[in-house]
């Protein structure tokens, strides 16, 4: 039986923009708020699930969950691919829907397409950012089987691959059905994820400037074509930044291993 869940890594231990999650978007309404009321629009999203940490500073995501009524699970702070996997387990996924928590406009559209494309083949994993992306920073599905997801837990060895749980599928293409979706214009220039506070700031102006909901990549689209300004206020963040910092861990643990 079919059983889609979207699973919501999220932590206050930030090291980018502390307790970034928990932070005001709007009228005492958190990051988390906002990507829990977006992914809700999704219409082939069987569950949402918040995935923490045991970190007792994460008390207050898992109390938040609760309170709009989300399940959530606590796994290892360090290992997230093994936090995803034990969630999806405990839960009984057969696919995985994976949603970072800095993606608090992440479009439901997107998503359900993603999701759409990966029913239709036998797929272990689709996403709309890989190789090169072409959908804004802020706008990134991923959708995996809990077959590959599996398989990617018990193979994976690399620090980037523990972290970012599904790194292992984009380093072995060849173990794995793999299918890209990419945007028909390429807006990869745009931002709306937070990973700064000028992120942040920009999210607050979207927020407040479009009052539908949800608010979906064509109304931010539209939003900056109307006020083009508007994309300067972030254009200085590295989409990039998390994993250049990644590839210097991977290399270390590399190194470390040809010395033994």
């Amino acid at each position: 039986m079919s059983n889609i869940c979207c699973i919501i890594q999220a932590r206050i231990g930030s090291t980018r923009l502390p307790g970034k999650v928990m932070l005001n978007v709007e009228d005492q309404k958190p990051i988390l708020y906002f990507v829990i009321k977006q992914l809700q629009e999704c219409k082939l999203i069987d569950k949402i699930i918040v995935a923490t940490t045991t970190n007792e500073e994460d008390n207050q995501i898992v109390n938040y969950s609760k309170n709009m009524g989300i399940n959530c699970f606590r796994g290892s702070s360090k290992d997230v691919l093994d936090r995803y996997y034990q969630c999806a387990k405990e839960y009984s996924a057969s696919t995985i829907v994976r949603i970072p928590s800095d993606k608090p406009l992440i479009d439901p559209e997107i998503v359900d397409y993603l999701v759409t494309i990966f029913k239709k083949k036998s797929y272990d994993y689709v996403t709309n950012f890989l190789p090169n992306p072409t959908f804004p920073s802020g706008t990134e599905v991923e959708v995996f089987s809990m077959n590959g997801l599996k398989k990617v837990w018990k193979k994976a060895k690399l620090p980037s691959e523990r972290e970012h749980v599904t790194n292992y599928f984009s380093n072995h293409e060849d173990e794995f059905e793999i299918t890209h979706i990419e945007n028909p214009k390429n807006l990869s220039y745009l931002r709306w994820a937070v990973d700064r506070i000028d992120d942040l700031e920009l999210v607050r102006l979207i927020v407040s400037k479009i009052k539908k909901r949800p608010i979906l990549m064509k109304d931010i689209v539209d939003l900056f074509n109307k006020e083009p300004e508007l994309i300067k206020i972030n254009e200085s963040v590295n989409r990039e930044e998390g994993d250049l910092k990644s590839m210097k861990e991977d290399e270390d643990f590399l190194k470390k291993m040809e010395c033994k």
